[in-house]
């Protein structure tokens, strides 16, 4: 175990180091992690929807629960006329919350700890809903950043103000997910740190905190994933609907 709390987050290289055009691509243990997600996500959904029963089985009920949870979640901020957009979010927010409840595990690597991942993420969706909103609004989509009912001699100002508040949905988006998961895994390393010091007769303290902490951390893996989630439902609903 690595003594200082930071090291956990350090991405390390796999095997030989490889680069195209001075750009490198080795395989690294976040590139791991988010292969094993990957390969767990995958084999969930066959499992569950392999042989499909009308009295279903355990993983067929976690299935059905993680589809009807989306499904609810997609109609109640976006509307029945988002469906086809269901399957990215099914799968942005269970593989964010896969690789959260991952980096739980002890010797694990945290992916979403690293600000370049879920500012990935973000952008695809920064980027995403914008071609969507122009492809549903045409040049109409630009009135989003024109508030209705506005006095003329404010409009100047706050359509400045709409523009830089749309602009920041990425690094808003990204930041609140890394930044959650790097401080919640930082408090348990320290915790941890001082069981492992203070040993058998001082190490009940922070071991009980440890035990809460770890509680606490699965229940913000979920909210986390569930915000990115929504948030991005959320900005779907404004390019296709227009609503401000």
């Amino acid at each position: 175990m690595a003594t200082n709390p930071m090291q956990q987050f350090e991405v390390h290289k796999i095997g030989p180091s490889l680069s195209i055009n001075g750009i490198d691509i080795s395989f690294t243990n976040s590139s791991l992690f988010m292969m094993i997600s990957t390969i767990l996500i995958i084999t969930f959904f066959i499992l569950g929807t392999k042989k499909v029963s009308i009295v279903p089985g355990k993983i067929q009920i976690l299935n059905e629960l993680v589809f009807n949870f989306i499904s609810k979640m997609i109609n109640e901020t976006v509307g029945s006329d988002a469906k086809p957009y269901f399957p990215f979010i099914l799968t942005l927010f269970i593989f964010i919350l896969t690789m959260n409840m991952i980096g739980l595990l002890p010797y694990s690597f945290t992916v979403t700890s690293q600000v370049i991942i879920t500012f990935f993420f973000a952008i695809v969706i920064f980027i995403g809903v914008t071609i969507v909103g122009f492809a549903k609004n045409g040049l109409g989509f630009l009135k989003i950043f024109v508030p209705s009912g506005i006095p003329v001699f404010l409009l100047p100002l706050l359509v400045v103000i709409e523009i830089i508040s749309f602009l920041s949905r990425p690094i808003s988006l990204s930041v609140r997910l890394f930044a959650n998961m790097l401080a919640g895994h930082t408090m348990l390393k320290v915790f941890g740190g001082f069981v492992v010091s203070l040993g058998i007769l001082g190490g009940w303290l922070p071991l009980s905190f440890s035990v809460a902490l770890t509680a606490l951390e699965i229940l913000v893996a979920f909210l986390q994933a569930y915000v990115f989630a929504v948030l991005s439902c959320i900005y779907l609903n404004d390019a296709l609907h227009m609503h401000h």
